[in-house]
């Protein structure tokens, strides 16, 4: 998106290099993302928006979407494996290929709306998936989790109106996207937590509100919009979080998928520019994740 833009591809590689470091890397399968099928994003985003986005795509410098959003040359392509990567974990898991997948993919997702980019997303790639999950393998109740510092905006509006979908999100506020603080329902659990807020913060509204409602909710499967910016050492939010608390909040989604969800799990990368933080949280993110293999 530009020198010196923090959704840069040195995230992938600090996350690699992590990976390869605490010996991860060896236990786990390596899927290559396909591209998205058009059909898979129209399930989420109005034809207009993707018809514009294509013809958006420069065949030389840059191109804003947003403020704070560009394309390149190659920003379609990834965009379009990003999400096509949500729609092959999902099969993956529900299959039983695999046990659970994460999704090393950039740019993000949760911002994007039905037909608008923002926040450094083009589409949603968690929406993509569930949207898969619930329309081809005729899922029933589908949960996404969203522990990233900004509120998953755009997971919201595809969803609001879909009861099949329950959203579950952490983020600070007020911040941006800026809003979600009074838009939640039956099925949509948004905590708003104030700048500042640490770990006792963080988990006692996960325990309070999230928990009992996935428990009301039994989902058939999960979807994590795995956003690590949160962090402390993350200076593009003002929240406290721990490397544990990444670990604590994974092993509660593994507590709820087993119970209900058969275990399924696909957690998508969101945010995180602290370099070395979220190398080390996906790391154990991963871990946890897969902890029957570790």
């Amino acid at each position: 998106m530009g020198n010196h833009h923090p959704e840069c591809p040195q995230r992938l590689v600090a996350i690699e290099h992590q990976l390869q470091a605490t010996g991860l890397l060896s236990h786990l399968l390596r899927y290559e993302a396909p591209l998205a099928d058009m059909a898979h994003l129209a399930r989420v985003h109005t034809q207009s928006y993707i018809d514009s986005i294509r013809s958006a795509a420069p065949a030389s410098g840059l191109v804003a979407l947003d403020g704070d959003t560009a394309m390149n040359p190659f920003t379609l392509d990834a965009a379009l494996r990003a999400a096509g990567a949500t729609v092959l974990a999902t099969d993956l898991v529900i299959s039983r290929e695999v046990d659970n997948a994460f999704c090393a993919v950039r740019p993000p997702g949760h911002h994007a709306e039905s037909d608008r980019a923002m926040g450094f997303c083009v589409f949603n790639n968690v929406a993509v998936g569930v949207a898969h999950a619930l329309q081809h393998h005729q899922l029933s109740r589908v949960a996404i989790l969203d522990f990233d510092v900004h509120h998953g905006n755009g997971s919201e509006e595809i969803f609001h109106d879909d009861p099949q979908v329950m959203l579950c999100s952490t983020f600070q506020h007020p911040f941006y996207p800026y809003c979600g603080a009074d838009s939640a329902n039956e099925h949509i659990i948004n905590l708003p937590l104030p700048r500042g807020a640490d770990s006792s913060a963080f988990r006692n509204a996960v325990i309070d509100q999230w928990l009992p409602s996935l428990e009301t909710f039994k989902p058939d499967m999960i979807f994590v919009s795995a956003g690590f910016d949160a962090h402390r050492d993350d200076d593009m939010a003002q929240l406290n979080l721990e490397d544990d608390d990444y670990v604590w909040i994974t092993r509660e989604i593994r507590t709820i998928a087993e119970k209900y969800a058969h275990g399924r799990i696909v957690s998508v990368l969101e945010g995180g520019y602290a370099l070395n933080a979220l190398g080390r949280c996906v790391a154990e993110h991963i871990r946890v994740l897969h902890a029957d293999r570790f």
